[in-house]
């Protein structure tokens, strides 16, 4: 039976202005998931709906270390384990991997053709520190399928909705140019040069395991010189892969100059269709973490804002909330898989919080906080909130009474807007 450790405060905000008294609720409960000596998470929001719930809903993802208290030594194995929702919330522990950190995991994705029982991790050769991605069953009790490129040996960095593939980078690249998404000691088979041309992004057949390169380093370093002849820096790297809804375009970063040495820092948003063309740098920076919406839209920051961006137009189009609503709009964000609840993660002090807000009709709640200790840089436990596949979970990190960090689900308690609130809107 579930257990429910405490009841958030709520609150309301109508659709309009004078139909308070007839908006909607929206109520929070917490539960925590895990629980013992050792430190349990999940990991990354940075795939477009990266879903730590299977798709019945019974099992829960999840890595399970020793230390949270500094990056990993290359022989430390996380356990990878699903939580059985069944069985009281019971950890059933599946297997090992070398290729995780403390702020993205290792990178898991249930597999959309079967994502019932099959899922996604990224692992690392020990010996030779190359990194590749696991298909994992959870029926069978094993690896179906490595990825592995002895050429170009590369990890998963967001699965495809549709499940027809998924992009990939090279994650020692990341580990020398900024630890805090890399795996430490991962091979960097491009260290030799700062804007490579058989580095990038590339993007991988799911059946096939075929491989190939969407955007190198080399094409994304001549944009950006076209735009800047003057700029110089000491090696680019790339975070953030974004797939949006539709599986045929990505949204990232390509960035350069964050190790603290000599040189420009470049932080340049980026859009591709999967097919490789269409390569866009877009002069609006909407914060870290955006996240795709419909179609073409991505939600991100525009000063206090929590806006809509619209990729092709290469402009806002829209604001999502309002100020009050976000005060760190440039959060952790997320969308739900009906794209009707939106929730922003931030920080403050020592807590994270969630405030959560319901397109459908502007209902709105935020949540208490969540001790996140004082974890910082390379280590830090961000709010990174994960929606389950019936939107009404949000997957979220805490540090449990014991001083481990834990797994919580805030359970999104909703109803629906009067019709009198509904008949309105449509005026």
């Amino acid at each position: 039976m579930m257990k429910v450790l405490a009841v958030l405060c709520v609150g309301v905000l109508g659709c309009l202005k004078g139909y308070a008294e007839k908006a909607p609720l929206i109520s929070l409960k917490v539960e925590q998931l895990t629980s013992g000596k050792k430190h349990h998470f999940f990991g990354y929001i940075g795939q477009c709906q990266t879903i730590p719930w299977n798709a019945s809903g019974r099992y829960v993802l999840g890595l399970e270390v020793d230390r949270i208290d500094r990056m990993p030594n290359p022989d430390e194995a996380s356990t990878v384990f699903v939580i059985d929702t069944d069985q009281n919330n019971k950890i059933v522990r599946l297997d090992k991997t070398h290729a995780w950190n403390p702020q993205q995991g290792t990178m898991f994705y249930w597999n959309p053709l079967k994502a019932d029982t099959q899922f996604f991790f990224n692992d690392r050769d020990v010996k030779t520190g190359k990194v590749f991605t696991v298909l994992y069953d959870l029926e069978k009790k094993k690896r179906v399928h490595e990825y592995r490129y002895d050429d170009s040996p590369v990890g998963n960095g967001g699965v495809a909705a549709d499940g027809s593939a998924f992009l990939a980078i090279n994650y020692g690249r990341l580990a020398r140019l900024r630890l805090v998404t890399g795996y430490p000691e991962a091979l960097d088979w491009s260290r030799g040069e700062i804007a490579p041309k058989n580095d990038g992004i590339f993007i991988v057949d799911i059946k096939t395991g075929k491989k190939r390169l969407l955007v190198s380093y080399r094409q994304l370093d001549e944009a950006l010189k076209q735009r800047n002849p003057e700029i110089k820096h000491r090696g680019l790297f790339i975070n953030h892969t974004l797939l949006n809804r539709k599986s045929d375009r990505a949204y990232f970063f390509v960035r350069g100059g964050w190790s603290g040495k000599k040189g420009d820092k470049i932080n340049m948003p980026c859009s591709i269709h999967t097919d490789g063309s269409g390569l866009t740098l877009h002069d609006k920076h909407i914060g870290g973490h955006p996240e795709w919406a419909e179609g073409n839209l991505l939600i991100g920051r525009q000063g206090d804002n929590q806006i809509f961006y619209d990729v092709d137009k290469k402009k806002i189009v829209g604001q999502l909330g309002t100020p009050e609503m976000f005060p760190k709009p440039e959060g952790d964000i997320s969308l739900s898989p009906n794209a009707d609840l939106f929730v922003n993660g931030y920080k403050k002090n020592n807590n994270n919080y969630y405030a959560i807000y319901r397109r459908s009709d502007s209902a709105f709640v935020r949540s208490k906080g969540f001790d996140k200790g004082s974890y910082s840089g390379d280590i830090r436990i961000d709010p990174a909130p994960r929606w389950n596949r019936t939107n009404d979970g949000i997957l979220v990190p805490g540090i449990a009474k014991n001083k481990t960090r834990q797994m919580y689900v805030i359970h999104v308690i909703t109803t629906e807007a009067s019709p009198s609130v509904k008949e309105h809107k449509k005026d």
